[in-house]
């Protein structure tokens, strides 16, 4: 059976305890729903393996592991540091807390949310999926002659209004599979996959359905690209 979910399009760092240069970030952001009450992450990063970010700057997402059900109500909970010295009592606090998103009281249409602490914050884009089932997309690139910049962006219908998002931007120097990206799409709509390698544009889309799998090839003279997009529906217990 389908069912609502919650998509988290991208975070970016709004507001920065050092606004001209750029600092180390780890934490987590993470949700919890009525499917399993388990923390699904969004982003998490260890002290030892933070992210180089700034003011202004996109922060790359390194999940979530599966969709997020919107059965009811939905937790967010947060807590991002920025790395100051060699000690972890040094650090300081960019965001820290809990936040609720109840059914009752939920737009469903894409918005954005900005989470504040005390120095710092970060700009949540986000919507609810009705009727969804889960899109597992894999990207495997193979057969790299040279290096090139590859980035990937997803567009999905929120009641019928479509809005793209970024799921990865970056260079390629060799053969490698891209992480597992999960994406709440309405059944019976397109998903679409864009592609920009170098200077050059590719796209495929794929129906959502209940369950089943596709597969796309892009071919080009310096690269292969191999797209397999995987639909499972939510199933209870």
């Amino acid at each position: 059976m389908t069912c609502d979910m919650m998509q988290i399009f991208s975070l970016k760092l709004a507001k920065s305890p050092i606004k001209s240069a750029s600092l180390q970030l780890y934490g987590y952001i993470a949700a919890r729903d009525d499917f399993d009450s388990k923390l699904n992450y969004v982003f998490r990063r260890s002290r030892d393996a933070p992210i180089i970010a700034q003011q202004g700057s996109m922060i790359e997402m390194t999940g979530p592991k599966r969709c997020i059900a919107f059965f009811c109500d939905v937790l967010l909970e947060f807590d991002m540091r920025v790395k100051n010295g060699e000690k972890g009592e040094d650090d300081v606090q960019l965001i820290n807390g809990v936040l609720e998103f109840q059914g009752l009281f939920m737009r469903w249409e894409p918005a954005k949310l900005r989470i504040g602490g005390s120095c710092g914050a970060v700009d949540m884009s986000f919507a609810f999926v009705n009727d969804a089932v889960t899109a597992i997309v894999e990207v495997v690139v193979s057969e790299v002659k040279n290096g090139f910049d590859l980035s990937l962006t997803s567009i999905i219908s929120v009641v019928e209004v479509p809005e793209e998002f970024q799921l990865f931007v970056g260079t390629v120097r060799e053969s490698c599979d891209l992480r597992k990206f999960v994406i709440a799409v309405t059944v019976d709509s397109m998903l679409q996959l864009k592609f920009l390698v170098g200077n050059i544009g590719r796209s495929c889309s794929f129906k959502a359905k209940l369950n089943g799998y596709a597969r796309r090839q892009i071919m080009l003279d310096f690269a292969s690209i191999s797209v397999k997009v995987t639909w499972m529906a939510w199933a209870p217990a």
